[in-house]
């Protein structure tokens, strides 16, 4: 049995003392659910506060990217040294990165393999665009993504990769996959491609998250479908309330 995770992503978004109060205004409630793996994600600059908040709960931390480099002359990066300092996860491959900054296959990969080296569990994201799901592209371009992105990951590591299925087309715009739409997707593109790299048991191990337009109102749709093992949550996740609802769903 995969235990269901649910990870915050906060995006650019809470100074460090909204941060805090976001978590005072959760981390209660979020630790009195049990069967489900919590993490938040806040932007780098809260890590340190809501590292403090957190110590001694359930609550996992994890970092929104690193590079893949241990320290250097890269200004403005952020090395998995500093990242393992604090937290256990790291978001890699999210489509805003692929899109505003750059990011490609490769890139991912460097970091997947550097969360390796350093024992962090990435959160690793893929997905298609609105014009590769209209043209049908979304196996071709899923498997691509899980091909490259972990290429050269051991299978020993591989079981603690958390792949989160993102379509592109259903982040912040209010237009969720269905659930049985996203549950093909992870049993029939995404598991298919994990078997093909680390044999059928490793890829039944790994957990499958759904992010993309995630509420407290649609989210028992999604952990409903057996494929599906929890969420990448973005917006809702600002919310106490609607992350309380959603963290609630994939327990039950």
């Amino acid at each position: 049995m995969r235990t269901p995770l649910v990870a915050a992503n906060w995006k650019m978004n809470k100074t460090v003392e909204e941060a805090r109060s976001l978590v005072y205004a959760m981390s209660a409630r979020l630790r009195i659910i049990k069967g489900v793996e919590k993490v938040l994600c806040p932007p780098y600059l809260s890590l340190l506060a809501v590292h403090a908040l957190l110590e001694g709960s359930d609550i996992g931390l994890g970092a929104q990217n690193m590079y893949w480099e241990e320290k250097g002359a890269f200004t403005g990066e952020v090395s998995p040294l500093m990242v393992k300092e604090l937290c256990q996860y790291v978001i890699l491959g999210h489509s805003e990165r692929r899109l505003y900054f750059g990011e490609t296959d490769e890139t991912v990969n460097k970091r997947i393999l550097a969360a390796q080296k350093f024992d962090l569990t990435p959160i690793f994201c893929v997905g298609e665009t609105l014009e590769q799901y209209e043209s049908k592209q979304t196996a071709e371009v899923v498997n691509r993504q899980i091909r490259l992105g972990l290429a050269g990951a051991d299978a020993a590591f591989a079981s603690r990769i958390v792949v989160a299925y993102e379509p592109v087309w259903a982040i912040g715009t209010g237009r969720a996959s269905s659930g049985e739409n996203a549950n093909d997707v992870v049993g029939k593109v995404i598991r298919a491609a994990l078997e093909a790299l680390f044999g059928g048991s490793t890829a039944q191990a790994i957990r499958v998250l759904y992010g993309g337009s995630v509420t407290g109102a649609n989210a028992a749709e999604f952990f409903g479908q057996p494929e599906i093992d929890g969420a990448l949550v973005g917006g809702a996740s600002l919310k106490p309330d609607d992350f309380i609802a959603i963290t609630q769903a994939a327990a039950t």
